[in-house]
């Protein structure tokens, strides 16, 4: 199966030497973030099936992150009469503003009710040291200049079927699936590849995603260099050269 990226009518870069795309691959269980300007587009892609991502953004002035302005799910609930967004239509901030448009999907159905897993959950079902969703997109955020996972907004639960799970599994998504966004404003997004592996949640085994952008990965008016973008289409180091083939032809992130 073959991944697409993009459209094949995306203008090319000014700088041909720099990638039309770029990638990032986040390790299970962890999270990460990155800026994106206006018009920009990116998918969220699930590399291996069953895998749910936390998603947040925050409206961004230049290098300066505006913590307080963020993708709320109540106003987009309240914009879309409580029903899971459709391609065309948007995620609202809590500025009442349309912030991200989603532009393509694959699977469709997604949670907009469930807060994001956080340290004291699995602290109080006796589970010690457990990574969570909360403390991940802390952690990415930090550079931004959020201190605590207390800070961090309702998250946009990719890839979880929450409304519709007693028609279908609470985990439909399949290896390749992914859901494109447009930037309507420059904005910093997050994103946590949730490790809650409890009951069989996310298929009882927390794997990679991918975050394919266009461009190179650096913008204008903040570097997203530093966040280690990479072409990273090749698997994991350690896995056997079988496995290695097989991932090739799952997910070719080529043009």
């Amino acid at each position: 199966m073959r991944v697409p990226i993009f459209d094949q009518d995306v203008a090319p870069p000014s700088r041909p030497s720099k990638p039309l795309f770029t990638t990032k691959i986040v390790p299970a269980s962890y999270g990460y973030s990155w800026a994106v300007k206006k018009g920009q587009r990116f998918r969220v892609i699930d590399t291996h099936g069953q895998q749910v991502v936390d998603f947040m953004a925050w409206t961004r002035s230049g290098k300066k992150c505006n913590l307080h302005e963020k993708v709320s799910m109540a106003y987009t609930r309240y914009h879309l009469s409580g029903a899971t967004p459709a391609i065309g239509e948007c995620l609202w901030t809590n500025a009442d503003e349309p912030l991200l448009k989603i532009t393509q999907d694959t699977v469709k159905v997604h949670d907009m009710t469930f807060m994001s897993c956080f340290p004291e959950l699995y602290a109080k079902k006796g589970i010690k040291g457990h990574r969570s969703c909360a403390s991940n997109i802390a952690e990415a955020m930090e550079k931004w200049g959020m201190k605590s996972y207390l800070e961090i907004a309702d998250p946009f639960n990719i890839f979880q079927n929450t409304p519709y799970y007693s028609l279908k599994p609470l985990n439909p998504s399949k290896a390749g699936d992914y859901i494109e966004f447009e930037a309507l404003g420059d904005c910093v997004c997050a994103v946590s590849c949730c490790p809650y592996d409890i009951e069989g949640f996310n298929g009882g085994i927390i794997t990679d995603i991918a975050v394919v952008m266009e461009g190179d990965g650096t913008l204008d008016d903040v570097d997203n260099s530093t966040t280690e973008w990479i072409e990273y289409v090749d698997g994991r180091p350690d896995w056997s050269e079988e496995t290695r083939k097989e991932y090739r032809a799952l997910r070719d992130f080529s043009l």
